[in-house]
């Protein structure tokens, strides 16, 4: 494959997730393994490390669990990224943690996620553990999510047992408004439907893991509509040769911007139209969401770190007051009383929590009452911010409508939000 042919490959973002001992880690092993992806002093290592384990096997888990801790007990505790390719698609994975004290890092493995992947144990069927990672994949609107279910090796590969599970799942799909949910058969300690098709399983006509991987579409997750573009920095070379030179650098959050697009820049509110769009070294005529880029205006305007260029005819929601979902990472739990920073895009706001609405019992999706929200803790609040921020809604825009909160005091990360 020549090196622009894999520049061009289309990226994959995707987490797993699941409870104590479903074979997240095993899973991803498999696929690396099996899409030869791993060099040969790796196998050389978890196949030494198995033997002093005393397994007949060589445990594939070992690829992914990096912390010795991880390897002490045979469970996953902190997000594993591993990154590999295969001759369609470039791949980023997170391998989050399945127990619910580590919920805070499944969050953070799966907000960039196009796809996630959660295991369900053949054996068990349908856990709380199942409802909750599936109740975080949709609060996080993942736009597509994968159930495999695992060691069908273990239930003699019996269709019936995968039915059973997969009608249960179709449920908590529907009860959740999952849009796109896809279910496999598999057994990824022998590896069958991960990247080869099973022999074992003949009654399955579905696609494999590996396979589905490379060819589910992901362009059309992205918002092309709502143009959102947050200035990072604002390029002045005063230099003889670039003497009026004016950009404004950043990442196109979503949408589409095109040369003479008419546009207004937050929060001065004032219009001008696109003059020209810096990629590099090379001026284009259209920037899409995710591309860095630097947009030059046809009118002098003040703008600075923390603005926003939008379309002029489809501006964001500007507000002080607004609500978001929250899972609350610190080991302070949240108080009201005390000031926080929003930061949002490129920009970074002062606030205060007016109201604790609700917190959310993940495990049976019910309201609680209750201004006590502790880490892990997934809950509904009210804010005020010192100025005006605008946003869009999560459910609209996974790029503007997301935020995360930092404790003035401390300089931390204490939750993670999506803006109602």
């Amino acid at each position: 494959m020549d090196s622009k042919a894999y520049l061009d490959m289309s990226l994959l973002r995707f987490t797993t997730a699941g409870s104590v001992d479903d074979g997240k880690s095993t899973l991803i092993g498999r696929l690396l393994y099996d899409s030869k992806s791993i060099f040969e002093d790796q196998l050389e290592a978890i196949t030494e490390t198995s033997k002093r384990k005393g397994d007949e096997q060589v445990d594939l888990a070992l690829l992914t669990d990096g912390l010795r801790a991880e390897r002490e007990q045979g469970i996953t505790i902190d997000v594993a990224y591993r990154y590999f390719a295969t001759p369609k698609r470039k791949f980023i994975i997170a391998d989050t943690p399945g127990h619910i004290q580590y919920t805070r890092n499944m969050v953070t493995g799966a907000s960039t996620a196009n796809l996630a992947i959660i295991l369900v144990d053949a054996r068990n069927g349908v856990l709380e553990q199942t409802l909750r990672h599936t109740y975080i994949a949709s609060l996080l609107r993942i736009p597509h999510i994968v159930y495999c279910i695992n060691k069908m090796d273990l239930m003699g590969y019996e269709e019936k047992v995968y039915e059973n599970i997969k009608k249960d799942l179709q449920e908590l799909s529907r009860k959740l408004e999952i849009e796109d949910a896809q279910y496999i058969p598999i057994s990824a300690k022998f590896g069958d439907n991960v990247v080869d098709e099973s022999t074992n399983m003949n009654w399955y006509k579905g696609t494999t893991l590996l396979s589905l991987l490379e060819h589910i579409e992901i362009a059309e997750d992205r918002n092309l509509v709502d143009g959102r573009f947050p200035v990072q920095y604002v390029i002045r070379p005063q230099q003889d040769k670039h003497h009026d030179y004016r950009g404004y650098a950043g990442r196109v959050g979503s949408g589409t911007f095109r040369v003479g697009d008419k546009v207004k820049v937050l929060p001065s509110e004032f219009t001008s139209e696109i003059k020209a769009i810096d990629f590099y070294n090379d001026e284009i005529d259209e920037a899409i969401p995710q591309q860095s880029v630097t947009i030059r205006l046809k009118d002098e305007i003040d703008i600075s770190r923390g603005d926003m260029i939008v379309h002029a005819d489809n501006p964001p929601q500007v507000s002080t007051n607004f609500s978001i979902d929250i899972c609350w990472f610190n080991e302070k739990p949240l108080d009201p009383s005390k000031k926080y920073l929003i930061r949002h895009t490129t920009n970074e706001l002062k606030c205060m929590i007016k109201s604790v609405n609700y917190r959310t019992n993940i495990e049976t999706y019910e309201k609680e009452q209750g201004e006590i929200i502790k880490m892990n803790d997934i809950a509904n609040i009210s804010v005020m911010t010192a100025k005006p921020m605008f946003f869009d809604s999560y459910k609209n825009n996974r790029s503007t409508g997301s935020v995360i909160l930092i404790d003035e005091g401390t300089n931390e990360t204490v939750a993670a939000g999506m803006i109602n």
